[in-house]
């Protein structure tokens, strides 16, 4: 049986303080998910923005040369 596939949520947030959260990364299930784990670490926040994050797929082998030269050049 495979685990339930997560995704990646980005949020920007002001926190109680009033300060700023750029560029919050949280990881779930789902959004609803994904938020709920953000109000237990900023409880009081107020979300700006929420957005799904893209991730990269999952290698099946090891990293080779080219694809770490790739991967720095950002090709």
């Amino acid at each position: 049986m495979h685990a339930p596939a997560n995704t990646k949520y980005g949020f920007r947030i002001r926190t109680r303080s009033g300060a700023i959260v750029d560029n919050l990364l949280i990881f779930g299930r789902d959004e609803p998910e994904a938020e709920r784990k953000l109000r237990q670490m900023y409880m009081g926040c107020e979300i700006l923005e929420k957005r799904s994050v893209a991730s990269a797929s999952s290698r099946a082998g090891p990293i080779n040369y080219e694809d770490l030269v790739d991967l720095i050049s950002g090709h």
